[in-house]
């Protein structure tokens, strides 16, 4: 490369030359001008440093080539470590739990708490709806901010006003004789199982509920419910009109719910419940409320805007049971709907349903995400949930009370259990029991305020 460079610097710089010669003596003789070829000494320095700054430049573009290479299989496995490590959080954008919810829609919500509140104002003003009033106008002055200034917290401003809805059901009107007779509202205590017993239909069927009609003053009636259909589905109840017939599986009565396991009118999921002679349970394949009559023979039906369904939201802690999207409890005079929605992140929502008109009169969201917990149940307006100790023990870890819309997180309520899995657990207003269906066995517990 070097000759190459000089030789074009030669070259360059020849000037050509015609010079006349004489002959003398059989040779010819010319005289010419040699100061034109003298060598380009200048030029051939400066070439000189050109080529020893491009050599340095190339030496330079080597060796970050080399560091380049070198580096290149770290930032590949830190690549696919990143991507294994968002997939989860895929799936939770790809389901809708953490889109941001538009500010037009937070107003309208803001509105209707706001009207609710207001109502239950007018009609019994107290401390309380006037301190809501207050925080609600300011929540709309900072929601017309977040307009105002194109700064949009939403997530933020969502969780204040689950909280603020959450007081505002606290004041919608709720007998007072519920609440009079839940003077004691946080249970300490759980028994050991006074009852043991499989059910009376098959030990395969590991997936149902059984109990007592939680009606006050009805009549005795214990039921058990399986699940026959890929544990999912089922159409019969069976009904025991005494405990006596109930313990040796006598007199029963097996009530028709539907005509099929694929009727419309079927049940899917093991959170049943039996209250007033009445059968509430999740729909087959619906986000809906179903409540069958045994005497009267009628179904009813009610939507539940938002629920998951088919295995969205099950209770799922450390082992996870199927067809438990939807729970019904039943206390002192109404029925709970446990479930999830996307909108509260799949937290658990609770819903207060008048058992007679089959409508929901009050909702609550609370922060207790519904995949942790195995099971729920309801005691006077108050929501628990366990989660697995080991094979042969629960416990209750968690309390939301809905009167005064406050999460209670250091219960520890353990109980005893035969097998792994829960299927239903459900409290009784009547006897003041616990009712688990335990992997096709059915056990009672006494409980203690």
């Amino acid at each position: 490369m070097f000759i190459y460079l000089l030789l074009l610097a030669v070259i360059a710089t020849v000037e050509a030359q015609r010079v006349p010669g004489q002959q003398k003596t059989d040779s010819c003789l010319c005289k010419i001008n040699s100061s034109t070829w003298t060598f380009p000494a200048v030029r051939f320095v400066e070439v000189t440093k050109q080529v020893q700054i491009c050599e340095e430049n190339l030496n330079e573009f080597e060796e970050k080539m080399s560091n380049t290479d070198a580096e290149l299989p770290l930032m590949r496995a830190t690549l696919q470590n990143i991507t294994a490590r968002l997939k989860a959080f895929n799936y939770l954008h790809t389901s809708g739990l953490y889109n941001a919810l538009p500010l037009r829609q937070l107003n309208q919500e803001l509105e209707e708490i706001h009207q609710s509140v207001n109502e239950s104002h007018l009609q019994n003003p107290n401390k309380e709806t006037h301190n809501l009033l207050s925080e609600l106008n300011k929540a709309k002055n900072d929601l017309q901010r977040m307009y105002k200034d194109d700064f949009f917290n939403l997530e933020t401003m969502k969780k204040r006003l689950r909280d603020l809805n959450n007081r505002a059901q606290t004041c919608k009107t709720i007998p007072n004789h519920f609440r009079s007779t839940c003077h004691q509202r946080i249970m300490t205590r759980i028994s050991s199982p006074s009852v043991t017993k499989l059910n009376s239909i098959s030990k395969s069927y590991i997936s149902g509920a059984w109990g007592r009609d939680a009606l006050l003053n009805n009549q005795e009636r214990y039921w058990e419910h399986c699940l026959v259909s890929g544990h999912k589905h089922g159409n019969t109840i069976r009904v025991y009109n005494s405990h006596e017939d109930f313990m040796v599986n006598r007199n029963y009565k097996d009530e028709q719910i539907a005509p099929s396991y694929s009727d419309k009118n079927a049940v899917q999921g093991s959170g049943t419940i039996l209250y007033d002679n009445t059968v509430f349970y999740q729909c087959y394949s619906t986000a809906e409320i179903c409540s069958f009559n045994i005497t009267t023979k009628t179904t009813k039906r009610v939507k539940l805007d938002d629920a998951g369904i088919d295995n969205k939201f099950p209770f799922c802690y450390y082992s996870c049971r199927d067809w438990t999207d939807i729970d019904l409890e039943a206390d002192q005079d109404a029925v709970w709907v446990i479930y999830a929605t996307q909108e509260n992140h799949g937290n658990i929502v609770v819903s207060r349903l008048d058992p007679l008109e089959l409508n929901i009169t009050h909702t609550w969201k609370t922060h207790l995400f519904k995949r942790s917990v195995t099971s729920t149940f309801m005691v006077c307006g108050v929501l628990y949930a366990t989660r697995y100790v080991s094979t042969y023990q629960e416990e209750v870890f968690y309390a939301f009370d809905t009167t005064t819309g406050k999460e209670i997180n250091t219960l520890s309520l353990p109980f005893e259990k035969v097998s792994a899995g829960i299927a239903n657990l459900n409290y009784n207003p009547v006897d003041g029991k616990l009712y688990l269906y335990n992997d096709a066995y059915l056990l009672a517990y006494d409980t203690f305020f």
